[in-house]
């Protein structure tokens, strides 16, 4: 299979799983937010940081090692598989411990029991990351959708049915371990892996000299993205973290999964060929590209139908929200391009730029969260656009020195695509300022966009465009939609 027709196929694969996964997800949860509170998602929250510190020590970077390294055997897997179960174990039980500390700390009593129950879904997740390297190795993210699908509908089914009967908060907590659980036992059904008997002190130590310094990166990137729940959390009322919490999942939808959709598929695609510079340059500047083509405008349109779309699905319950998720609208649509470019750094094998990247950027990130904290939720948010915007200035550098793919080569592929989105959220704005039924101003507003979108990208005649259109008129999309029905 050629490296186009591995792109495509894996594109195709990774697309289903994470729209049909998180759409459904979607769907879900604004039938579980109508039935909760804020201060039921503001609760859940508050353990963001915790669950997703002690997920980054479980992974440790070592799921990215096994992916890049071209010579990976049995005993790798096997070594990294013993010691995320360990590490997974370890976490349980510092989280099972501090719980109390934990509800004191927000001054929530429901906490120390909340956090013994959710951090259950520590140990099952490390159960699953070797499962999953090694689908993602063989670009088969159709196995993963089986399993993420099952999982995230029969969880979701028994979370809206315990939220209806009045459960609150605990309703979001069984829905996670359920879908965690379900799809932990679908994923040994289907990817068939039996870990060895083996642990490699060698292998571990060859694979850890890369991944640690990954880890770090995540830890300081899992940090500084949730310090803004705990602030908020601390500082502000239960239903503030609340607004927060579902204006940056409505932002994370578009942004992050079709992110982590090219994520999947460039890393050990660019992986592939990470010695060939010239055709590596190329590839890297198409997915960029393309990933710009698809978020900017989806961010856009999800900036100017904020207010209508929130009212409609959530009611007006939620309306602190609006303003929140337009902001981050702004912050998020840069997303993919600093996942993009970071994506190079560790296809190089250059973890140490990685890292030194995330602390430079951590450290002013701060600052800027720090200074606009006296200023309400509102500011903060605002911060956010501040530090995406100089982060992708100092994520491109390292970008230029090693493949000449630096700010300006990638903002000069990007400006007209940036043109396009912004002028076709300007007019989707200005149709739901005029039509006040929400549902009507959102299906003409989004309408509108899309053709007008398409349209401007037809007669510049955009190579994005045009390489979609291509896809579909040689069949390799249309045929996998056939497979699927079938």
């Amino acid at each position: 299979m050629s490296l186009k027709q591995k792109t495509v196929s894996g594109i195709f694969w990774s697309s289903f799983e994470r729209f049909s996964v998180q759409g459904l997800q979607f769907v879900l949860g604004i039938i579980m937010a109508r039935l909760l509170l804020p201060s039921d998602y503001g609760i859940i929250g508050m353990l963001a940081i915790f669950m997703a510190i002690s997920q980054s020590f479980i992974d440790s970077g070592f799921s990215n090692a096994l992916i890049r390294k071209q010579n990976r055997t049995e005993a790798d897997f096997s070594t990294v598989f013993y010691f995320n179960i360990v590490v997974g174990l370890v976490f349980y039980f510092i989280l099972f411990f501090a719980a109390r500390y934990i509800a004191a700390f927000y001054n929530t009593p429901v906490l120390e029991s909340l956090t013994k129950v959710v951090a259950v879904n520590i140990f099952i997740n490390s159960l699953t990351i070797v499962q999953r390297a090694k689908l993602t190795i063989n670009i088969d993210f159709k196995t993963q959708s089986k399993a993420s699908l099952s999982a995230v509908f029969i969880s979701g089914i028994i979370g809206i049915g315990m939220a209806y009967r009045g459960f609150g908060v605990w309703a979001l907590a069984v829905q996670s371990i359920l879908s965690t659980s379900i799809d932990m036992i679908a994923l040994w059904i289907l990817s068939r892996w039996i870990p060895q008997k083996v642990f490699s002190i060698a292998s571990f130590k060859e694979m850890f000299s890369y991944g640690s310094k990954l880890l770090m990166s995540g830890l300081l990137d899992t940090t500084y993205n949730n310090l803004y729940t705990i602030i908020i959390g601390k500082k502000f009322t239960k239903s503030d973290l609340g607004y927060f919490t579902r204006a940056n999942s409505f932002t994370l939808f578009p942004s992050s999964n079709i992110t982590g959709i090219l994520q999947r598929v460039t890393f050990p695609i660019l992986s592939s060929i990470q010695d060939d510079d010239e055709r590596l340059r190329e590839t890297y500047r198409k997915f960029l590209r393309l990933s710009a083509f698809v978020v900017f405008p989806l961010m856009m349109c999800l900036f100017a139908v904020a207010n209508p779309l929130i009212r409609l699905l959530l009611t007006d319950k939620w309306i602190g929200v609006v303003l929140l998720l337009q902001i981050l609208c702004l912050s998020q649509m840069w997303y993919p391009i600093h996942a993009i470019n970071l994506n190079l750094l560790q296809v190089k094998g250059r973890s140490d730029l990685f890292l030194r990247l995330e602390i430079i950027k951590k450290a002013m990130g701060v600052s800027i969260l720090f200074i606009t904290l006296p200023y309400g939720v509102v500011a903060m948010c605002c911060g956010t656009v501040v530090i995406s915007l100089i982060g992708l200035f100092i994520n491109t550098y390292y970008t230029g020195k090693l493949i000449q793919v630096g700010y300006f080569t990638q903002m000069k592929d990007l400006l007209p695509i940036i043109g396009n989105s912004f002028s076709m959220g300007l007019i989707v704005w200005g149709i739901t300022q005029l039509i006040h039924i929400n549902a009507l101003s959102l299906v003409i507003g989004i309408t509108v966009g899309a053709i007008y979108y398409f349209f401007i990208a037809h007669i510049t005649r955009s190579k994005e465009l045009q390489e979609i259109i291509s896809l579909v008129d040689k069949g390799q999309i249309k045929n996998k939609i056939w497979k699927l029905r079938k």
